[in-house]
């Protein structure tokens, strides 16, 4: 049994680089967008194809997914194949768009689906309703792995096989994915490839001295995600890409030494923001945690988030406000699906989607105040049922 559309998915790739087409490669920004748009990239590179562009949207300006932005910018491409990897699922005007400006259109998803989908041409994702695949919690690097296997089969090589897994055990862990059934495997199976990696990322990030002090692999491997994690762009290319496609030791090492830097600052940040919220949630008893501000560094309420989920157990929605409108991200406890929860609100949202317990949202500065109110709602309709 296997993931429905995969083989699909894979011949039509096959296809493209035989017939020489255009590809190009959409990922979400974050570690495990990134970490799939290396591994389907390279899977191509390695069957003699090309990819002609790589994108990744700049969250702050445009948003979670697939971007209208994105969409005009590579429109110079078209017509192509594009390939949308860790999100698209929710994103059905931009698909549409797409499809408009002349790319056939696949989705590589692992993001929950919501009442209907895209019009892309090819939809992988294990929670689409007739998917029979009985493991829905992979990553989408995981899934991009699995993608991978089927483009090259049995020619895939032991060590690319493991250059893969390497960077799908780092995915799984910072996209914080159940650590159950497949994952275990996944995480495991990379560590190993870790310890044996002969990426120049990995081998400069184990020479770095401020990291061989730490005892334990699992400590060294949550401060490499936290390293890979920081907020740095060049040329439209996200840090996480450019160090892990980094081509020598040294280069990585130059580039973890000024993320170093960053995410020393990156601290201190959100520590300033959770000492903001912290106050303003000591002067009120409510249900959930609904916070947010102009001033507000877009990239760092995710990490906020988490840590006030993880400290006062409730449903945590956190925002920045932009000029008109309002992106979030949210936080919610085992038994509330912040997806379905959002659902029961999605008169007043732009956009949403996401995983049961972290997801996010964009909305009208004008409706923040009505979204907290039917949120504290269907939390209490929740918990009735």
């Amino acid at each position: 049994m296997e993931i429905k559309n995969l083989e699909k998915a894979a011949q039509r790739i096959k296809k493209a680089i035989k017939n020489k087409e255009r590809i190009i490669l959409y990922g979400d920004g974050d570690l495990d967008g990134v970490t799939s748009v290396i591994i389907l990239k390279e899977a191509i590179q390695n069957l003699n194809g090309k990819v002609s562009a790589v994108y990744f949207p700049d969250r702050e300006v445009e948003g979670y997914g697939l971007s209208e932005k994105g969409i005009e910018y590579l429109k110079q491409f078209a017509p192509a194949l594009l390939v949308v990897l860790d999100c698209g699922i929710t994103n059905f005007k931009e698909i549409k768009a797409g499809k408009e400006a002349g790319f056939e259109i696949i989705i590589v998803d692992h993001h929950q689906v919501l009442d209907k989908l895209p019009e892309a041409d090819i939809i992988v994702d294990p929670h689409q309703k007739d998917d029979p695949y009985p493991f829905k919690e992979l990553a989408a690097a995981g899934i991009v792995f699995k993608l991978a296997e089927k483009l090259l089969g049995n020619e895939i090589p032991p060590l690319l096989r493991n250059n893969f897994l390497e960077l799908v055990a780092l995915a799984t862990l910072a996209d914080m994915m159940p650590k159950e059934e497949e994952n275990i495997i996944f995480i495991s199976e990379g560590i190993e490839a870790i310890k044996r990696s002969w990426r120049p990322a990995i081998l400069a990030f184990k020479e770095v001295d401020y990291f061989k002090t730490i005892p334990t692999l699992k400590e060294k491997l949550s401060k490499f995600i936290s390293i890979l994690n920081v907020r740095d762009v060049e040329d439209n290319l996200p840090a996480a890409f450019r160090l892990l496609t980094a081509t020598s030791i040294q280069e990585a090492k130059n580039l973890i030494e000024k993320l170093y830097e960053k995410a020393q600052d990156r601290k201190k940040r959100i520590e300033e923001i959770l000492k903001i919220i912290e106050e303003r949630i000591s002067k009120k008893e409510e249900k959930i945690i609904f916070e947010g501000d102009e001033n507000f560094d877009f990239i760092l309420i995710s990490p906020v988030a988490s840590i006030l989920f993880q400290k006062y157990k409730k449903p945590t929605f956190i925002y920045k406000k932009l000029e008109k409108e309002t992106q979030g991200t949210v936080r919610t406890p085992e038994g509330i699906n912040g997806v379905e929860l959002m659902k029961k609100c999605a008169d007043l949202l732009i956009s949403y989607g996401g995983h049961p317990r972290a997801s996010g949202f964009r909305i009208k500065n004008e409706n923040l105040d009505s979204f907290k109110v039917c949120l504290i709602k269907a939390i209490e309709e929740t918990k009735k049922v």
